[in-house]
């Protein structure tokens, strides 16, 4: 029986955690979970719900640990799920209103926001695997912290941990258009990068029925019309169908227009999301996940990552989309590059499937275009260097404007600062 880590769980995600662990108690069983967080209220709000969700499904068993240290709390782990935010809620909506100002996109995962988002995570995750590999050597970390696939691209890299990038959007993303074709099962093609991939392919007895879509069949192509909130017109332009943070690159200027002309950003209306789920979650008598949980954004999170866990722990080679290296899977990408795309999982870790429809000219640059941003993004992180910051932000689409660039940087420099160390 395994000890499990959850590093950043004050998040009000956790509940989504400890229902996957509940649901799949007998295939992955669980003798201790130390709950870490830095923020002691939320952390025992939060691990006081889990405690009493663990009771109520007959875990008495489980121990539980609430500590705010990295090492009691990795001690012995076997598995170590992250998912942390450097400076919380108010750095976000720093990430959101300060590139507003200058008139760049305000988001926390993509554009300069995700930008900053990453130089202040990338280095905190490494230090947490700096003690993984002192405290439990064995242990795999499953990363929830956002930017989920730049942060792969560091730890996978420049650590010697075992770990797995990972995000609860892929499973909707790909379970929504095959039941739009009126279908139950099918094979699908997932291509690209952490929020920003497509889906290009969904097969069933040889038959592909996206890539036929897009070719000419107006049937089909009516079915996936609106998938992703992408219109039929977008699919077909595109060569596949676009995750949902695409709305970002695909139709930036009314997307900035929405940011600019909304009263509140997503920051400061999760800040009262998460309020009412704390108020909600002190009430002795809640003993299961609550449903207002859903407003929060974590659906699916609990499949999403213990079964990814009970993939490696039986060793049953379970097909996941995770961030992991390429390795030859998607054919325009370096084999180190990470990728967010399908793989085997097993106890050796994932082995990517090979996409056999890896999308056409707009897929193919789009991605390699954002590649090459969130390799800089990497190295910017790790170096602290200004120039490397801003060659990785000129190449990025949503930030590409020198001067405009460089303003915004200087002032998200200065505001995140605290939590920048390594830029000095």
């Amino acid at each position: 029986m395994m000890k499990i880590c959850i590093i950043g769980s004050g998040s009000t995600y956790t509940p989504e955690l400890i229902e996957g662990l509940i649901n799949r108690k007998d295939e992955f069983p669980v003798r201790e979970i130390a709950l870490m967080d830095i923020d002691a209220r939320k952390r025992d709000i939060v691990g006081a719900l889990a405690e009493r969700m663990l009771r109520h499904a007959g875990m008495d068993t489980v121990k539980v640990v609430f500590t705010a240290d990295y090492k009691e709390a990795l001690e012995g782990a076997d598995f170590v799920f992250a998912q942390i935010r450097v400076g919380g809620l108010p750095a976000r909506i720093l990430d959101e209103k300060i590139p507003l100002k200058h008139g760049l996109l305000g988001q926390e995962t993509t554009g300069i926001g995700g930008f900053f988002k990453a130089l202040r995570t990338i280095p905190v995750l490494m230090k947490i695997c700096e003690h993984m590999k002192e405290l439990c050597p064995n242990a795999w970390m499953i990363n929830f912290s956002n930017p989920s696939g730049i942060c792969a691209e560091a730890l996978l890299k420049h650590t010697d941990v075992k770990m797995l990038g990972l995000c609860n959007a892929p499973l909707g993303m790909m379970r929504n258009p095959i039941k739009a074709l009126g279908m139950s099962v099918a094979d699908v093609d997932y291509v690209g990068l952490n929020h920003l991939s497509f889906i290009t392919s969904i097969r069933h007895n040889k038959r592909d029925y996206l890539q036929e879509a897009i070719n000419g069949n107006a049937a089909l192509l009516a079915k996936l019309d609106g998938q992703m909130n992408f219109d039929k017109n977008v699919i077909k332009t595109v060569g596949g169908i676009p995750s949902y943070y695409l709305q970002n690159f695909l139709f930036l200027e009314s997307t900035l227009q929405k940011q600019k002309t909304a009263e509140k950003t997503r920051g400061e209306i999760c800040v009262g999301i998460e309020e009412e789920l704390l108020s909600l979650y002190t009430d002795e008598n809640l003993k299961v996940k609550p449903e207002q949980l859903s407003q929060r954004g974590g659906a699916m999170y609990s499949e999403a990552a213990v079964s990814l866990a009970e993939s490696i722990y039986t060793d049953n080679d379970g097909i996941h989309v995770i961030n992991t290296f390429n390795n030859g899977a998607i054919p325009y990408l370096e084999d180190d590059d990470v990728v967010e795309t399908c793989a085997a999982v097993g106890a050796q870790g994932a082995k990517t499937v090979p996409v056999t429809e890896p999308g056409g000219e707009y897929i193919q640059n789009i991605i390699r275009t954002v590649k090459a941003y969130e390799r800089l993004t990497v190295k910017a992180a790790i170096e602290g260097s200004r120039e490397v910051a801003l060659r990785a932000l000129l190449i990025n689409p949503l930030t590409g404007d020198y001067e405009t660039a460089s303003a915004c940087f200087n002032e998200m420099l200065v505001a995140h600062k605290d939590y920048l160390p390594q830029f000095v």
